[in-house]
């Protein structure tokens, strides 16, 4: 029989049983051969294929799913049977496991009785762990705690699955638009592309459309044709990444490409919402330029940040996360130059954002001054959302 072992040295993987049930577009086999592969595991066989492995073998319930760093902390827990804990106290529901070959066997048989005595995996020298134990609730990426989740998938839990799936792939610390306006829309929206095989790359250059036609219509003093493109990217922004973590696609190229247009594009439609105004006052020109510098000054603190510290300057500490709810960045000014432009009064949303900037660049350097006070004195920063209580 062929080696079946993963190209690198890692255990090789076989997915236990079948499952009906498809989420975000995905059949249960291709949804773990993606989060294996995510994994580092790229050697996968399937049910009724004999395990063929040496070595190591991961096992994984066809009708399970387990988050993504669950699946990472298993392949890097050898001797571990991820599980939930069973109807009596003494039985577990095994989902997943990284065990010797010799033992798969059996514990593949456990898993295809859905149940079995947690004392039988211990006296075999395995560890028995439920989500909580094995994973992290903390994920440096997103910026938020959240307790792991590891499930069976059944046609009557799918939907609240889904659910937790795309919650999960939120960010925690983030503007209020995105955190409050657009999940309920993004998600619809996640699900009908994933079901219809979209890729989010292929959002993502949607929404490049949208910044492109955005600062055209700003230029050409279309402000509420062109607040609605550029509303529309920032929806687009929000549902690119979604999908990519429901459907275990994300990349580098994606993410730089992402991060990239965000990165780039606002200090463009503010130069072009200045030009709209075909107002040439030396105050106007100032408040343009005031919010192009503060924009930039405002990412040079944020990456000094994190060189400095390894982490992101909103998730120091509690009141950093609420306040990169309004902060001066592309969505809280997109609310005032929205509100500006429905008084009839683009001008002034120009020079609301300028001194929004000013006092959002106040705030972040004495906060920068203070994580630098702090580090001298012996007490470097640490995010609060690593804390085991985080302050209310």
């Amino acid at each position: 029989m062929a080696d079946a072992r993963d190209k690198d040295g890692g255990p090789s993987a076989w997915i236990v049983g079948k499952c009906d049930v498809a989420l975000w577009g995905l059949d249960a086999t291709l949804r773990w051969r993606r989060c294996l592969g995510r994994a580092g595991v790229t050697a996968c066989q399937v049910e009724p294929a004999p395990i063929e492995a040496a070595g190591r073998v991961l096992l994984v319930r066809a009708d399970a799913v387990a988050q993504e760093s669950l699946v990472q902390a298993l392949v890097a827990s050898p001797d571990t049977v991820l599980a939930l804990s069973g109807a009596a106290d003494s039985s577990c529901v095994p989902l997943a496991a990284h065990v010797p070959a010799d033992l798969a066997g059996f514990v593949a048989g456990a898993m295809r009785r859905g149940r079995c005595e947690t004392a039988e995996l211990a006296g075999r020298g395995l560890a028995v762990k439920d989500p909580d134990e094995l994973g992290s609730s903390y994920h440096h990426a997103l910026r938020k705690r959240a307790a792991p989740f590891a499930m069976l998938v059944t046609a009557a839990s799918a939907p609240d699955i889904e659910r937790r799936m795309f919650a999960a792939s939120y960010k925690g610390v983030t503007d209020l638009v995105t955190k409050w306006l657009w999940p309920v829309p993004a998600r619809w929206v996640t699900g009908w592309a994933a079901r219809r095989g979209i890729s989010a790359n292929a959002v993502t250059w949607l929404s490049l459309v949208f910044v492109v036609l955005a600062w055209w219509l700003f230029a050409a003093g279309e402000f509420v044709l062109g607040l609605a493109a550029a509303w529309a990217m920032t929806f687009l922004d929000t549902v690119d990444g979604k999908l990519a973590r429901v459907t275990l696609t994300s990349s580098k190229f994606g993410d730089v490409f992402d991060h990239g247009i965000d990165l780039l594009h606002p200090p463009f439609w503010y130069v072009a919402w200045w030009q709209g105004l075909a107002d040439g006052s030396p105050a106007l020109a100032a408040a343009m330029w005031i919010v192009v510098a503060g924009y930039i000054l405002g990412r040079v603190i944020e990456g000094w940040f994190i060189w400095r510290f390894k982490f992101e300057s909103h998730a120091w500490r509690p009141i950093d996360s609420r306040f990169r709810l309004i902060t001066a960045r592309r969505n809280p000014n997109l609310i005032l130059l929205t509100v500006a432009a429905i008084l009839g009064q683009p001008a002034f949303g120009l020079v609301a954002v300028a001194v929004w900037t000013v006092l959002s660049l106040i705030f972040h350097l004495v906060r920068s001054g203070q994580a630098e006070a702090a580090n001298r004195r012996g007490s470097p920063p640490r995010s609060w959302l690593t804390e085991a209580a985080p302050p209310a």
